[in-house]
Order: structure tokens, then sequence, then C-alpha cells
């Protein structure tokens, strides 16, 4: 698959996320603050949980149910350090926003 059409900038403002299928996979579109667009897993690695459902502070991503963080800027983990999240290739066209769903899979974390 190539890049597809998601979403529009009205969809998701600055500072905000949303979860949305592309293809057979979830993937969570981040604004952040600054105005880059991310396109990561919406799943978090640690225990399937829904990252939509966290906290989006500037650039970090916080998931709700254990506080894993995350910098979304590199799709690293913060805390811990060991753990990562896709991060999937976006193009903007306009206020349109294109993701490749194929550029990444998602990431699995491992005690």
């Amino acid at each position: 698959m190539a890049f597809v059409r998601v979403c529009s900038l009205d969809d998701v403002w600055e500072g905000e996320m949303e979860s949305f299928e592309v293809g057979d996979k979830e993937i969570l579109v981040a604004h952040l603050d600054g105005g880059d667009v991310v396109a990561t897993q919406a799943i978090c690695p640690h225990q399937q949980v829904e990252l939509v459902d966290g906290e989006l502070d500037k650039k970090t991503l916080t998931c709700k149910s254990h506080l894993w963080t995350f910098d979304l800027t590199t799709c690293k983990g913060i805390n811990p350090g060991h753990a990562e999240l896709a991060r999937y290739p976006v193009k903007l066209d306009g206020d349109d926003i294109y993701i490749d769903p194929d550029g990444d899979t998602p990431k699995v974390a491992h005690s």
C-alpha cells in the first residue's frame, strides 16, 4: 500500500490526537505543538491499551494505563527507555494528512 489520505488538519488540531483505521491497522495521528504531524501505532506496546485515551503533552504521549511515556518526535520510549512505537511515514498535501500504513510495523514490548 502507498500513501493513503487519512484525515485533514481540521480533524486533528494542534495539541490533539485521534485514532483511525488505515487498511488493516489502527493508527494514531498526533498533531504536535509546533505543527508536526506524527503517525504511530494506536495500541500501547505494553498491555494493548488504546493510546488515544492517554495524554499528549507537547511532544510526550503518556499511556493512561501504566503511565508509559513516549517521545513522539522519535517514537522512542522515555519511561521505560527500551519501549518503542511504530512510526509511519506522513505526508501533508495542503490540509490533507496522508500516511503509509506499510511503512512500519506495530511494536510489542518484551519483558
